[in-house]
């Protein structure tokens, strides 16, 4: 949402928002979905694991860290403290007091945090520094505003022309890595959205379902591989088998937020 948003000039905050309800609905989507699943075969359930009240309240403070944590970030940019950039250094900061309060805070520990964030950073500023030259090509060229005019100029509706554009990321998302999707389309795709009407918010969340689509679809989902390698057994058919009601389920939260846009932008518009 962050890259989205420096992309589009939208706002940040906003964004965060808007994505609450439609988090909270396919949640609720993907919840129906393994209670079905359970109700027709039980033994997908697994075993259960029995435990007595007494140990589920006593698991609860380990939800404690990540809350500050998350009340660090999230809370610091709601709250007018900080900017998105900024929040991210308060969230290291309250990882470190944390990482202290524990005793885990060493040199070691340190070390392999900072190399492991030189080797994410510089994975992601290769892909950021690539699709930024991508970009400033095609616009050099001319290619951004010819698709625009074309798309407009094939005399679609609004959302017929959303509709391709949906049939378009769900058909790169399966041979394209969700950032790199990101920062491809979102320049070219962007100001045809907002010419045809659409809220640029709104569309953001739309995005954000479509890129979470790609990651669980075949073949390149990365997320597939993921789980696959956690596994550690049975034939990668298995895992796409399994994704695909789970495919069903954003794909019909993504008919939802079409068909109702305020589910997205009901949150912006009251506290925004």
């Amino acid at each position: 949402m962050i890259v989205y948003g420096l992309l589009t000039n939208t706002s940040v905050p906003q964004l965060y928002l808007a994505g609450f309800l439609p988090g909270l609905m396919l949640a609720g989507l993907f919840m129906v979905t393994v209670l079905i699943a359970c109700l027709i075969r039980p033994a997908w359930g697994g075993r259960p694991e029995r435990s007595s009240w007494a140990d589920r309240l006593a698991s609860l403070p380990d939800l404690i860290p990540p809350m500050l944590i998350f009340l660090a970030v999230v809370g610091s940019i709601y709250s007018g403290l900080a900017t998105p950039t900024e929040a991210a250094s308060l969230g290291v900061v309250a990882a470190l007091l944390l990482a202290a309060v524990n005793r885990r805070l060493n040199w070691e520990m340190l070390m392999q945090c900072l190399e492991g964030t030189m080797r994410t950073t510089a994975m992601v500023m290769m892909i950021v520094l690539a699709a930024m030259f991508l970009n400033f090509v095609l616009s050099v060229i001319g290619l951004t505003q010819l698709l625009t005019d074309f798309i407009l100029g094939l005399g679609l509706s609004p959302m017929q022309t959303m509709a391709v554009i949906i049939l378009g990321f769900l058909v790169l998302g399966c041979f394209m890595e969700a950032f790199s999707l990101l920062l491809i389309a979102t320049p070219l795709v962007a100001p045809i959205v907002s010419s045809l009407g659409f809220d640029l918010v709104w569309f953001g969340i739309l995005m954000m379902l479509l890129l979470e689509t790609a990651l669980i679809t075949p073949p390149i989902g990365v997320n597939l591989y993921v789980i696959q390698g956690v596994r550690g057994r049975g034939p990668m058919n298995d895992v796409i088998i399994g994704s695909l009601p789970f495919v069903a389920a954003m794909l019909l939260m993504i008919v939802a937020l079409l068909l109702w846009p305020e589910i997205a932008l009901w949150l912006p518009q009251k506290l925004g």
